[in-house]
């Protein structure tokens, strides 16, 4: 291996490893050797070496040319400890890592003691690249390095040192755009993020990092926190985080495998987290401010986002954002994640190619979102299917589709849609499948209406710990609209309507199950009669904390199975019968 000693202008002196065989010069942020200023390109040169020797060359577009020894270059080899290459007024010495130093070859070219102990630092070559875990049903995930920030490993002081170093930075780099007349409204995402690179590269370079502080990590930092999501652009790139939750600029936790830990990325600053929320949500047309202080929305992938600031949230803006795996699961990742069993899957096929009506219901995170979006997937490609929500984050994968989406009101209180709104009028659509993605009030009745109308086969979620709290819930939002209805007609209501009720559960260990397939059999002495048909057998805990438990039918059989097999249509019973029959 060979380092290179990079004297700077002003007689600053770093030594930078070389890992990779051809290492760049340049101030691109991923060159090996960083050098700043205009004349500088962004990939400026290169070193390459064998075993045996180094050489190095220009590339075609540099513009400032290449001197070795004084002499201008376009390519020179093999490198020797002595030779002075110089770059755009840089000075660097490259030599094996194992012969005399070029401090001490070129000793008439060394700065003083005091620079170089004021001005030491070691700058690594490369960024700890992420190796983020698959999200696939394996029993051993690959070894996933932590993501890393410019905070990274640092103590308290060093902390407030970066901050403080960052927040310069930002000022600098505002300052910079509007002397230089950048229009960023007319530049792409790529000329925003090369230009801001450069200005950036510019500006440290001129900047003491604390100690332990890496440039490049710095620069990567800076760049997301003004044309991105900072430092949780990292994290949304991690494929084993599910979840990521700001509690205030400095404290991000985020969930993996369904444990929350604290992550060691960090904002620069309270107006930073605040400048990323804006981010989200202007293209959405919504708005946070003091007079509406909380906002939800979706990120380009379709992850949902929320926010809320101060006053609201004391310590500081707060931002949850529940990802979308790259990944579009189907019922056989449920079944290999234990999710659900074989037969389970089964059920859901049949149900919803015979068009029941089906209600998810689950607690918060329980994966009723993502339980919607593989029952989806069952749907016929010939059908049209409109979908409801608050704020757009079904993925269902449909050829026939129209989405909508609610809209809140603007500043002057005026503009509102609400998905009440959204779901009578989808009823003159001509719809096939009308999929609300989450009941939460007014809107229940007139899904109800909407599956005793023709409209079968429609799917939603909600808010229930069990099949029978479900039923309850959405009695209370049917009153919720504010209409005089008996109690009687709106459970008739209900019986008539839904088929079936999954319930959905995420333990405290983290795994997600379905606990119950349970079917609404109708009305008896004005109570819903449920049955359930399959349940989740709970038999304790295993060796890595997580429950175990069996998926077991209770013997009962749907009557829409059984209608299904009085028209003749083929129908494994099979699958309903419980464990100690099928032992026989």
């Amino acid at each position: 291996m060979y380092v290179a000693t990079v004297v700077t202008p002003k007689g600053r002196r770093s030594v930078v490893k070389l890992r990779e065989n051809v290492s760049s010069i340049g101030k691109d942020a991923d060159c090996a050797i960083l050098l700043q200023g205009w004349k500088i390109a962004s990939h400026h040169a290169e070193i390459k070496y064998d075993d045996r020797d180094a050489y190095i060359n220009t590339f075609p577009d540099a513009g400032e040319p290449l001197l070795v020894n004084g002499q201008g270059v376009d390519k020179y080899g093999p490198i020797k400890p002595t030779d002075k290459i110089s770059i755009g007024g840089y000075t660097i010495y490259v030599k094996a890592d194992d012969s005399p130093s070029a401090e001490e070859a070129v000793e008439e070219h060394a700065p003083s003691p005091s620079q170089i102990i004021a001005a030491r630092r070691v700058v690594t070559a490369t960024l700890d690249a992420a190796a983020p875990v698959a999200a696939q049903p394996a029993p051993k995930a690959a070894p996933r390095a932590p993501v890393m920030s410019a905070a990274s490993g640092l103590d308290a002081e060093g902390r407030k040192a970066l901050f403080a170093l960052l927040a310069d930075v930002h000022a600098q780099l505002l300052k910079q755009i509007d002397l230089r007349r950048v229009d960023v409204n007319r530049m792409s995402d790529e000329d925003l993020r090369k230009k801001v690179t450069d200005m950036l590269t510019e500006i440290i370079g001129q900047k003491e990092l604390p100690p332990g502080v890496r440039a490049q990590l710095v620069i990567r930092d800076m760049l997301n926190e003004v044309v991105g999501l900072g430092p949780l652009e990292g994290l949304l790139a991690d494929e084993s985080v599910s979840e990521v939750m700001v509690n205030k600029y400095d404290e991000i936790f985020v969930e993996r495998k369904g444990r929350l830990e604290l992550s060691e990325i960090v904002f620069s600053s309270d107006k930073a987290v605040m400048a990323a929320i804006e981010r989200v949500v202007a293209p959405l047309g919504r708005r946070i401010d003091e007079s509406s202080p909380y906002v939800d929305g979706r990120l380009k992938d379709g992850s949902r986002f929320n926010a809320i600031i101060p006053p609201l949230a004391l310590r500081g803006p707060c931002i949850t954002i529940r990802k979308f795996g790259a990944n579009k699961l189907s019922h056989l990742d449920l079944v290999g994640y234990n999710s659900i069993s074989p037969e389970m899957a089964s059920i859901f096929e049949m149900a919803v190619l015979h068009r029941k009506n089906i209600v998810i219901s689950g607690g918060t995170g329980s994966g009723k979102t993502t339980l919607l979006n593989i029952m989806s997937n069952f749907i016929p490609a010939n059908e049209r299917i409109v979908t409801v929500e608050d704020a757009a984050e079904l993925r269902l994968g449909k050829p026939h589709l129209v989405s909508l989406e609610a809209r809140p009101p603007n500043m002057e209180g005026k503009g509102e849609v609400t998905i009440r709104d959204l779901v009578r009028n989808c009823l003159r659509m001509r719809p096939d499948r009308i999929v609300v993605g989450e009941c939460r009030g007014g809107e229940a009745l007139d899904m109800l209406q909407a599956m005793n109308t023709g409209h079968d086969g429609s799917l939603t979620t909600l808010h229930a710990n069990t099949p029978r709290d479900a039923i309850s819930r959405m009695e209370v939002m049917v009153l919720m609209t504010g209409m005089d209805i008996p109690i009687v007609a709106i459970r008739e209501q209900i019986a008539s309507a839904v088929d079936l009720i999954v319930q959905q559960t995420r333990f405290s260990c983290g795994t997600r199950k379905v606990t119950y397939i349970t079917e609404v059999t109708g009305v008896q002495s004005g109570v819903v009669s449920l049955q359930d048909i399959f349940v989740f057998r709970q038999k304790g805990y295993g060796l890595d904390g997580k429950i175990q438990g069996t998926f077991e039918a209770t013997g009962a059989i749907p009557e829409f199975y059984q209608d299904l097999k009085r028209r003749g249509i083929s129908v494994n019973l099979d699958i309903f019968k419980p464990p100690a029959e099928r032992e026989r």
